[in-house]
């Protein structure tokens, strides 16, 4: 269960690296749309782990690999964002939100079955 400190700290760094991303995320992933759907934070504040979403993009994990390999940069501009909220700037984890997927697949599944003759009922076929 997280605290409110953690909570709101995973607040302010959902939304200033979404304005990071905002801002300079075509560098990154040209013709790309990426979403923070979620952000944890460690107890200690230490570590973040953001949960991303992408839009556009020919391969979900090329995209997370390319977000990885600049997360140094995005670490640092985020520092100059919260430097006089934090002691400390949070090492960055970055992972694909996959719960789209999830419910996309979910509802396929549903749509399948629903589409599915039924079955009579062994109950309703003149019991005792």
């Amino acid at each position: 269960m997280e605290t409110k400190r953690q909570q709101k700290f995973a607040g302010v760094i959902q939304k200033d690296l979404a304005e990071i991303f905002q801002r300079e995320g075509m560098n990154f992933l040209p013709n790309t749309l990426l979403t923070i759907t979620r952000v944890r934070v460690t107890p200690d504040l230490a570590i973040a782990r953001v949960f991303l979403s992408f839009f556009n993009a020919a391969d979900p994990a090329i995209a997370l690999k390319t977000i990885k390999a600049h997360s140094s940069e995005i670490r640092y501009k985020l520092g100059t964002r919260i430097k006089n909220q934090a002691r400390i700037v949070p090492q960055l984890e970055f992972f694909i939100d996959d719960t789209s997927d999830y419910v996309n697949k979910m509802d396929k599944l549903f749509d399948e079955i629903s589409h599915e003759p039924r079955q009579p009922d062994e109950d309703s076929q003149g019991g005792n």
